[in-house]
């Protein structure tokens, strides 16, 4: 199976040494993505919800890139700073899904990169 590198300008360039997302066979791997703005590139949102919006939004261009919707997403992880934002983070997120809901697990970190609040991951299909 061959691997192919899957980036896009309407989502924040990577800060490490990772891909934004990575398709092998039907299958995308998108990195986790935090609310950085990729035409300022930086965290312009102020809130844990405008941080979702954003994080969001990164994913849905990576998923375009792709050409696929976030129907197609059939497993993401969630990390939050803490568990208090979850259903913020939850209404904001539910809203991006057109009721097939994917697989999922919501995890309580120590801290995320730039010192977000918010970083959400995604595993899609591609038919």
């Amino acid at each position: 199976m061959s691997k192919v590198i899957i980036q896009t300008s309407g989502a924040p360039a990577p800060i490490g040494p990772y891909s934004q997302a990575v398709k092998t066979g039907n299958l995308l791997f998108i990195s986790g993505q935090v609310a950085i703005n990729p035409v300022s590139n930086d965290i312009d949102a102020k809130t844990p919800a405008e941080e979702t919006e954003q994080v969001m939004k990164n994913l849905d261009a990576i998923l375009q890139e792709a050409g696929i919707s976030f129907d197609h997403v059939v497993k993401t992880t969630i990390f939050l700073t803490d568990m208090a934002l979850f259903a913020t983070v939850n209404e904001i997120y539910g809203k991006y899904f057109s009721g097939n809901f994917p697989a999922r697990e919501t995890v309580a970190v120590k801290g995320l990169p730039k010192g977000v609040n918010v970083e959400i991951s995604m595993i899609a299909y591609i038919s």
